[in-house]
């Protein structure tokens, strides 16, 4: 079950990263990227989150282990489990997703080329927060170099 779960968000993620690089940018496509990809992926993590927080699925260490987010121990005991894994990479799924069509939509308002916007995007794709990173080094650049910043 998990592993198809775990599947089934990299699909929808990729599919989303697909539409941001590759295709034109209109208000059909980035919506769907929107509410069928970051959406969809949010519902997964909640779903799962409160399967974990409720004791529905093994968090990891045996069901007498006691779920704790604020050492490294704890964090590494929720993800020994399959669904713990699943869980944690789709908040990632989700957040980068999030993250890229925030990163396209500004940068078109912005009138960067698809040229520089592509290889952050892959950043982000890649490694979320280098990704966006490098965008806001690059929006500031601009920015200071037209003396103006339009958040």
């Amino acid at each position: 079950m998990w592993q198809t779960i775990f599947s089934a968000a990299n699909l929808v993620a990729m599919a989303g990263w697909v539409v941001l690089i590759f295709l034109p940018r209109r208000p059909l496509p980035l919506t769907a990227v929107l509410y069928l990809g970051v959406g969809l992926l949010c519902m997964v993590y909640s779903a799962g989150l409160i399967a974990l927080l409720s004791g529905a699925v093994d968090a990891g260490g045996g069901p007498d282990a006691a779920m704790n987010f604020s050492t490294i121990e704890g964090v590494r005991a929720i993800f020994a489990s399959d669904g713990g894994v699943t869980i944690g990479w789709t908040h990632y799924l989700a957040f980068d997703l999030f993250t890229g069509l925030w990163i396209a939509r500004d940068a078109d308002a912005k009138d960067f080329s698809r040229f520089i916007q592509a290889p952050v995007l892959f950043a982000t794709f890649m490694a979320g927060p280098l990704g966006l990173f490098v965008w806001l080094i690059v929006r500031e650049r601009r920015a200071r170099k037209h003396g103006r910043m339009k958040v």
